[in-house]
């Protein structure tokens, strides 16, 4: 059964915490989230109530008996939030981009049994966020999680936060022993996106969701655009289908080694064709140097990422993923051409 977690981005007053919990009480949510300290990218937006909602959310915690995550961002905000009994704390993006904010918040926990959440950096930095948690493991936490909130992306048109699943599915790969959760509001910024990533998330078998949800999101303090009703959120959750992990019917599993047997075979072949590029590509480099031509040359360039994509998608291949393939490909061209050039022309240092 996966983790839900849900709660308001802020906890703003009294009144919006009490009434957006017991909406949620009543959806079946168990773990409430909530915002008390607000890391902003510019000075004057909202940052949060601060310490003075701490109390409030004890007092919705004894009345409901649920358990409360919320975000710490230095060694005061767990020093206070301990005070008040906070079950859960979670590190946001902008702090695991920082290891020195990491390793601060990880000492000011040493001793302490409580489970750590550790949101992936802002940009997609799969070292960085390995290194969070283990910055975590060696102070002694031993329930450690990390939540894919996406990461930012300029070019990204649909989502605030692009998904970029490969980078928490290499997390796992990893530690596949730390619960991973999904974060949809914070890739989506819109509330109607969030159904299709959380199922996402779960067909990709994440342990569970962090959406957020707030009595009243129009009128929200902050992130208004990405925050559901209670009422909906309760209706999401009971419609997310949760799939089978392992495959208990052997015509089934024979049928899939059979497939994944002709997938090798397919990737063999790619890696064949792959290195046939590559040494046409130093053969390529060769000519250059002869030449004393320049190793890139936008036109050539301009050429491939355009023609390349149309191909993909006259194949019924998603272009944007002809794109990217090509562009990883090109950068390993352009290392392969550049170590041609720089051969034997490395003066001696004696």
């Amino acid at each position: 059964m996966p983790l839900y977690i849900a709660g308001p981005c802020s906890v703003e007053t009294p009144g919006q915490l009490d009434q957006t919990v017991a909406a949620l009480v009543n959806e079946g949510v168990k773990v409430i989230r909530g915002g008390v300290w607000k890391p902003r990218t510019r000075p004057n937006s909202f940052e949060g109530v601060g310490s003075k909602a701490l109390p409030w959310i004890k007092e919705v915690k004894d009345k409901y008996k649920v358990k409360f995550a919320i975000e710490v961002a230095s060694p005061i905000h767990v020093e206070e939030a301990l005070k008040f009994g906070i079950d859960i704390f979670w590190i946001g993006a902008r702090s695991t981009v920082n290891p020195f904010t990491v390793q601060e918040i990880a000492n000011s926990l040493k001793g302490i049994d409580i489970p750590v959440l550790i949101k992936n950096p802002v940009n997609a930095d799969l070292a960085l966020w390995i290194g969070a948690l283990e910055r975590f493991h060696h102070a002694g936490i031993k329930k450690l999680g990390a939540i894919h909130r996406g990461f930012s992306n300029f070019n990204d048109k649909t989502y605030r936060n692009s998904p970029m699943w490969q980078i928490p599915l290499g997390l796992k790969t990893y530690f596949p022993e730390i619960p991973l959760l999904n974060d949809p509001s914070h890739i989506c910024g819109r509330r109607d996106l969030i159904p299709q990533i959380a199922q996402t998330a779960l067909d990709l078998n994440f342990d569970g969701l962090m959406i957020e949800s707030h009595i009243d999101p129009d009128n929200a303090w902050s992130d208004a655009a990405q925050q559901l009703i209670p009422l909906d959120l309760g209706q999401l959750l009971r419609t997310l289908k949760t799939r089978k992990v392992d495959v208990d019917n052997p015509l089934l599993q024979s049928q899939l080694d059979l497939i994944r047997e002709q997938i090798d075979d397919v990737d063999r072949e790619l890696l064949e064709i792959l290195s046939r590029r590559m040494s046409l590509v130093e053969k390529a480099g060769e000519y250059k140097k002869l030449n004393n031509v320049a190793v890139f040359q936008m036109e050539r360039w301009k050429k491939v990422f355009e023609t390349r994509p149309e191909w993909a998608e006259a194949l019924r291949l998603n272009p944007d993923f002809a794109r990217d393939l090509f562009q990883l490909i090109h950068t390993e061209s352009i290392k392969k051409q550049t170590e041609v050039q720089e051969r034997n022309e490395q003066p001696k240092i004696r």
